[in-house]
């Protein structure tokens, strides 16, 4: 049953509460700058300042209520709080614009000076985000030290059951607390699951259901019942008035939304759009791309010369290597690094991806591959829109063939151009790792894109060596 969480609503309205008073007391903040603070000329036929109390207090209303139409208001939030500064940057420009558009059909005379409105806009967001931060970090604090509020019972103790349970032992925003597992068909146990909360198999349900204990059920791995099953713990949940959610099978390795479609009256449900399906967000990751790129090579020129030397005078052969590799839609391009193995390295052994300690490396190569500096020619290849600066690494075709067949949903990470760096790649997941790992967290990337988590990519790659060879 859907309970409704006090600590949740208390929350929400005092997120209401601080808008108000932020965006208040940005907008009268930037009407003091303009007309009081004696850094501007004051305009002729100044408003009287009860016009800008009635304006600001006009304008937080609309605020709030564009806040909550965008949903910024709903509870539990969870994640990281640079991922929704877009979303609040976003929201505060679109209420300053719809103020202003009010402003322009209601005309006060004399009329509102037109640099409070666009300083509104820097003091409101300045200070709308600077207390959501630290109301980000209260919630957090006080979720921590709450005691749990659901207690959730897991179908299934394989690996995904057990990635619930460290979901939710991480993410006390969530209060919930996983209290029992109940093994499923012949799925393998996980050794992620502790055997002691294994409360038997699904024989045990009922009991479990009508004691009165259990708040939610997750099922883990539909794959492992049969669908008249199914059924019958959907019933058994709505019957003891307990939450029923499940991992949907066929997309269990992503995240995003779906998204129901009728066609002649027949529902057809699929994978809603992901953000870079969206025009306007690949513009805008076309626009970082190029400067991000024209700076990578200004500020990476001089290290690359001095590179280009030290490969020169310990190897011979050509400092750039070109690699073939499939780009978006699987389309094949060339690739530019900088080299850092002989010039036979994959004669004998053919296609193979480099090791730990990989003799066929040069010792100044081992040193650019630990720190990513041969990564720096790619940002011509990203200049050139082969590559985007951050997205999932490209493989090479010889890769490719072996693995679109080997592992579901492999294609899917050529959704768009691949990067110099990734999700993946920051987490540990390259050179010869799990691939599936690697494929869950550039899919990951790919539904959740956004230009905050590129920059938090970006400020991660700086210090990414692990498995850096």
């Amino acid at each position: 049953m859907r309970t409704r969480d006090t600590f949740d609503v208390m929350t929400s309205a005092l997120a209401v509460a601080c808008d108000g008073v932020a965006a208040f007391g940005g907008i009268m903040l930037a009407a003091w700058i303009r007309l009081y603070s004696g850094w501007f000329e004051l305009p002729r036929g100044m408003p009287p300042q009860s016009l800008y109390l009635y304006g600001a207090g006009v304008a937080t209303l609309l605020l709030l209520f564009i806040f909550g139409v965008l949903g910024l208001y709903r509870r539990p939030q969870w994640g990281h709080f640079p991922e929704k500064v877009p979303r609040l940057v976003r929201a505060v420009a679109l209420s300053i614009l719809l103020a202003l558009a009010l402003g322009n059909i209601i005309r006060t005379e004399p009329p509102f000076a037109r640099l409070v409105i666009a300083l509104s806009f820097l003091t409101v967001t300045g200070l709308i985000l600077l207390e959501r931060n630290v109301l980000f970090q209260l919630e957090r604090h006080w979720a921590r030290h709450r005691t749990s509020k659901k207690s959730v019972l897991v179908l299934g103790n394989g690996p995904i059951a057990a990635r619930l349970l460290r979901t939710l032992e991480r993410e006390h925003r969530f209060r919930a607390r996983v209290t029992a597992f109940l093994s499923i068909g012949n799925e393998p146990a996980d050794e992620g699951v502790p055997t002691e909360l294994v409360k038997g198999n699904m024989d045990a349900l009922p009991g479990l259901l009508s004691g009165g204990t259990v708040d939610e059920v997750i099922l883990a791995n539909p794959s492992a019942l049969p669908h008249e099953t199914m059924v019958e713990i959907i019933l058994a949940c709505e019957r003891n008035m307990v939450q029923f959610l499940m991992v949907p099978d066929m997309f269990r390795m992503l995240t995003s939304s779906m998204e129901l479609q009728t066609l002649d009256g027949i529902p057809m449900l699929g994978v809603g759009k992901w953000p870079l399906d969206h025009f306007w967000n690949r513009m805008t990751k076309r626009a970082e791309d190029i400067v991000c790129a024209v700076v990578g090579l200004l500020v990476s020129a001089p290290m690359m010369a001095v590179a280009a030397v030290l490969i020169k005078r310990e190897s011979p052969g050509p400092v750039f290597y070109g690699q073939e590799r499939c780009g978006e839609k699987g389309k094949p391009f060339m690739l530019y690094k900088l080299r850092t193995m002989r010039v036979d390295a994959e004669e004998e052994s053919g296609p193979v991806w480099t090791s730990e300690n990989d003799p066929r490396r040069t010792r100044i190569g081992a040193f650019l591959r630990r720190h990513n500096l041969d990564e720096f020619p790619q940002f011509w290849n990203v200049l050139k829109g082969d590559m985007s600066v951050v997205g999932p690494r490209p493989e090479r075709p010889h890769f490719v063939e072996q693995f679109k067949d080997m592992i579901g949903l492999y294609m899917w990470r050529h959704a768009s151009k691949p990067g110099i760096t990734g999700w993946a790649q920051v987490n540990g997941y390259r050179g010869d790792t799990s691939l599936k790992e690697r494929i869950r967290h550039d899919l990951f990337y790919l539904e959740n894109w956004s230009l905050s988590l590129d920059f938090k990519v970006l400020a991660k790659t700086l210090g990414a060596r692990k498995n850096a060879y």
